[in-house]
């Protein structure tokens, strides 16, 4: 195989290439629309700190991003991770429709990226991508000055009440010795070691 094709093969596939992705089918659970159990579930995942990552794509259906907290590794053989993104977004469609996303770890430094993709900027700043991003070899966009970056090939989606779990098949990663970025408390933050 020619690096090109080799090349040619991660990128996203255009609209008329992308295959059907299975869902489960919904079930309803008892308690599943219990107002004080989800108060309660929410109020107990603002107590939980996670990274704040920019989830980012680009292809045929538009190039995208959004602030995504829930964001994690599910296995290293082979490397896949997985993202839930809001359904009732134009980046979670194009997700979908492209193929492909990049998790874009970010450092305090990025905290203005976050509010950005997260719809807290100006207005029709939401999509923005200013000269810093480049481009990752499916096409997403990846800022090379985070902490992480991961490149990835849609391979699974899952539609899980408002969210749609989308799992990706890794095909580039890069670290940087960059302090990470938190969310807790609806606050930014920063890990502190303990000594």
């Amino acid at each position: 195989m020619q690096r090109s094709e080799k090349f040619r093969s991660t990128r996203c596939p255009t609209s008329h290439q992308t295959r059907h992705m299975p869902t489960t089918s919904r079930v309803d659970l008892p308690g599943e629309r219990d107002p004080a159990l989800r108060q309660a579930y929410v109020a107990a995942m603002a107590r939980t700190t996670v990274a704040v990552t920019v989830v980012t794509t680009d292809g045929a259906a538009g190039r995208f991003g959004q602030t995504v907290s829930a964001a994690t590794s599910v296995t290293a053989d082979p490397p896949t991770l997985l993202v839930c993104l809001y359904r009732a977004t134009a980046a979670a469609e194009a997700v979908l429709a492209n193929g492909c996303f990049a998790v874009n770890v970010l450092g305090p430094a990025h905290r203005a990226v976050s509010d950005v993709f997260a719809g807290r900027g100006a207005v029709g700043e939401r999509y923005a991508f200013d000269d810093t991003w480049r481009t990752a070899r499916t096409g997403s966009p990846v800022r090379p000055d985070v902490p992480a970056a991961f490149d990835c090939l849609l391979s699974h989606t899952m539609v899980v009440g408002t969210h749609v779990v989308c799992v990706g098949r890794v095909v580039a990663a890069t670290s940087a010795q960059v302090e990470g970025l938190t969310y807790r408390d609806r606050r930014y933050g920063r890990h502190e070691e303990l000594t």
